[in-house]
């Protein structure tokens, strides 16, 4: 047996009300609705079970009659029939409503665990809005990833797996070096709690547990698509928020930065590129200038600055409150300069910046990768104080 119970760093003095919120709903609609419809029986002539009967007919397993299967029928199975999310027979409100309906306290404990685990740090970066509308979102596109495979089939769809998946997908991008406590059981021989790397156990699940039994096993009830396409989703919206880093472009002029190069622009370094116009304006030292032709930086403009000049460039910037531009800019200068003996600097004044915005996870991240890239012993130290800050687990096990 293998689960995990818990992650680290967690994000300090924050209370993830969204995912509590998210959380209570499914367990009240489980409570309130789940239980006491599962312990009621079926009117023979309700109109609805003999549609529930010719509909679940062609995808009974080998060796279960129809008999068996309208001995164990409730009332809670019309309801899901009903109510849950049908491939063939698409509803909006079923879409959504089918994210808080589950077959089984198994189901829901499981889904609700990685709820927990995952769901704050993930809700602390992108704010509770953001979280909120991520879940959903995810959970839709699960639910149409799963409609791909499984046809015009009238067999509804229950679960907030499909969401959850999505935000393991968010958690899986921008907490890359965070670890998960795994609870290891193979009663009565071994018992033990290990901490693991968040992307192992996280790639575990989408290969092992879903990729695989999706390609080579047999029928299922697991709906093993949601999973994935939940997954792909906040991976898609991870990988945006992080391009645009996590703000509304149109809201500072300076998001331009690293733009395609337009016909007949100076080529950088020529005496009046913006690049010029910046280095002059470092040497002065005077940000409003380095700014102003910052924002009007092209690609192969961007590319030319050195690691040392982005960290410099950030710290203008986010001194001058354009924060998105400052992680954009170093951002930008990592992937331009991937073997640079200077890089830990770009990682660090990262770091650093997530730390003062709050961000102690996503600083977390940054300043392992720096700590990771053989920095200065100066560097090294800055790392080690700002990670002293954070609360993380320090023993291994």
């Amino acid at each position: 047996m293998f689960f995990p119970i818990g992650d680290t760093p967690n994000p300090k003095n924050f209370t993830p009300w969204m995912t509590w919120g998210l959380m209570a709903a499914n367990i009240l609609i489980y409570l309130f609705i789940t239980v006491p419809l599962s312990m009621q029986g079926v009117d023979p002539g309700n109109p609805l079970l003999e549609e529930y009967i010719r509909s679940i007919t062609p995808h009974l397993p080998s060796g279960v009659s129809l008999r068996q299967v309208l001995a164990q029928v409730n009332a809670y199975d019309l309801f899901t029939f009903a109510n849950g999310y049908k491939p063939g027979a698409p509803e909006v409100t079923d879409l959504f409503f089918s994210m808080f309906l589950h077959g089984g306290l198994l189901h829901l404990a499981g889904n609700m665990l990685f709820l927990w685990i995952y769901g704050d740090n993930v809700e602390h970066a992108l704010g509770r809005f953001g979280f909120l509308t991520a879940y959903l979102g995810t959970g839709a596109v699960a639910t149409w990833f799963f409609s791909f495979f499984a046809g015009p089939s009238m067999v509804p769809l229950v679960g907030a797996s499909g969401a959850i998946s999505g935000v393991l997908g968010v958690y899986f991008l921008l907490f890359p070096r965070n670890k998960v406590k795994v609870f290891v059981a193979l009663i009565p021989f071994y018992v033990d709690v290990f901490l693991l790397p968040a992307r192992l156990v996280l790639g575990f699940f989408v290969i092992v547990d879903n990729l695989l039994p999706l390609l080579i096993g047999p029928q299922s009830s697991v709906a093993y698509g949601a999973h994935i396409g939940g997954f792909l989703g906040g991976l898609v919206i991870a990988l945006t928020g992080e391009r645009l880093s996590w703000s509304w472009p149109w809201k500072d002029r300076t998001w331009r930065t690293g733009r395609p190069e337009a016909p007949g622009e100076p080529e950088p370094g020529y005496p009046g590129s913006n690049l010029a116009v910046v280095r002059t304006a470092m040497e002065r030292k005077h940000p409003p200038d380095a700014i102003d032709a910052l924002s009007r930086m092209n690609r192969s403009e961007v590319a030319e600055l050195s690691p040392d000049e982005c960290a410099i460039l950030s710290e203008w910037l986010e001194d001058t409150g354009h924060s998105a531009a400052a992680s954009r800019i170093l951002k930008q200068c990592i992937s331009t300069h991937r073997n640079s003996d200077r890089l830990a600097d770009a990682y660090l004044s990262l770091g650093l910046m997530r730390l003062k915005q709050g961000q102690p996870t996503a600083a977390y991240q940054y300043l392992l990768a720096a700590l990771d890239l053989n920095p200065s012993t100066e560097t090294s130290m800055r790392a080690h104080e700002a990670l002293s800050r954070i609360n993380v687990y320090r023993r291994g096990r």
